[in-house]
């Protein structure tokens, strides 16, 4: 009698990817349609459960987070494919809208350790696809002897520690989701009563200032997240500002996300404080925070005459965050209509290899896989 398969092994490296983890897979790993693919996640996370107990998940947004890649098909500019989903920690739900920002720091090095990528001695670049935004992303990885190496002297808000920078740089950041740098068609918009600024690039993200919500910038988790009332009025803002960018009814959907500026406490740049979008997030997002210094950089935002910059068309702001600080580096130029607009952002991440191996599902999750 054959012996029924109770588990499903699937191939798996688990990594940090900036100030995020999880697992990361080889798409051809996972099932071809997302329907099933999602539910293998969940499997694999141990969602929906408020402690992700019976899976790798950590209980929080930034720890439920998974990512696949695969090799570009011919004829593509990009080298691999970087599919993303966010997996809801306690609801039964996986979002394949947003991208990450910080998982994306470990797909240079997870291209090249599984043979997606030729390393080069020195440095490898990789150009990267990612498919939930269609954005393009340069990831310039340390490969001394054509080797992926993690230990450096690079710190990052945190993340404890140092390690090998990875530089990302945004091609073609403007528009990923909506196709407009502005969505709305203005600098700035009032949405229930308060002026926010309504911009893609990288991410979309709805961009208030603090002081109109009776905030600094400077906030906790334990302040803001607590503060029923205040991410109860966030949540109706970002939902209308949604409709307003052309992006439908964001309940139950992470974006577009929402932030406060505030004035720096380091004499330059911003305070800003991200939320993903229900809570806090602890650090920043990558993707978040290019979007939120980009704001910084175009005139008639919110962030007008809060933030501290100057006049360069290539610029390091620097954005105070709950964790301490992160560097986007923006490029603007002029539109053909004359106005001003965002060329390019970067910034600078690590990654580290955790674990390599297999991560078991229940096989009824994945009917006849392994069987």
């Amino acid at each position: 009698m054959t012996k029924p398969v109770l588990q499903t092994a699937i191939p798996c490296t688990f990594m940090r990817g900036g100030t995020s983890r999880g697992p990361y897979f080889l798409r051809s790993d996972l099932p071809a349609d997302r329907e099933t693919a999602g539910r293998v996640l969940q499997a694999v996370m141990g969602s929906p459960d408020a402690r992700q107990i019976n899976g790798l998940g950590g209980a929080t947004t930034l720890t439920s987070k998974t990512v696949m890649v695969s090799k570009a098909e011919p004829g593509q500019p990009q080298q691999v494919d970087y599919l993303f989903a966010q997996v809801n920690v306690d609801k039964d739900f996986v979002d394949w809208g947003p991208t990450c920002g910080n998982m994306l720091a470990g797909i240079g090095p997870f291209a090249i350790e599984n043979g997606l990528v030729p390393a080069e001695d020195g440095e490898t670049k990789v150009l990267i696809r990612a498919v939930n935004t269609g954005a393009l992303i340069e990831a310039v990885v340390q490969t001394p002897g054509g080797r992926v190496t993690y230990d450096g002297d690079t710190a990052i808000a945190g993340v404890p520690g140092t390690a090998a920078p990875i530089v990302l740089n945004f091609a073609d950041a403007v528009g990923g989701s909506t196709g407009r740098l502005m969505p709305t068609g203005n600098p700035k918009d009032v949405i229930e009563g308060v002026e926010v600024t309504c911009l893609d690039v990288a991410m979309p993200v709805v961009i208030a200032r603090a002081k109109d919500l009776g905030k600094t910038g400077h906030e906790t988790s334990a302040d803001l997240d607590g503060d029923k009332e205040f991410m109860a009025r966030i949540e109706r803002i970002r939902r209308a500002a949604s409709l307003a960018m052309g992006m439908g009814d964001a309940e139950g959907r992470v974006i577009p996300k929402f932030a406060i500026v505030g004035e720096p406490k380091g004499g330059t740049g911003v305070a800003a404080r991200y939320f993903t979008p229900l809570a806090l997030h602890e650090a920043m997002a990558v993707t978040g925070g290019i979007c939120i210094a980009s704001a910084c950089k175009l005139p008639g935002t919110v962030a007008e005459g809060i933030a501290v910059v100057n006049s360069e068309a290539r610029e390091n702001v620097t954005i105070e965050h709950p964790s301490g600080v992160m560097d986007a580096v923006i490029t603007t130029g002029t539109a053909a209509d004359g106005s001003a607009t965002i060329l390019g952002g970067g910034t600078l991440r690590t990654a580290r290899r955790i674990m390599k191996g297999e991560v078991y599902i229940p096989a009824r999750v994945w009917a006849g896989h392994g069987a």
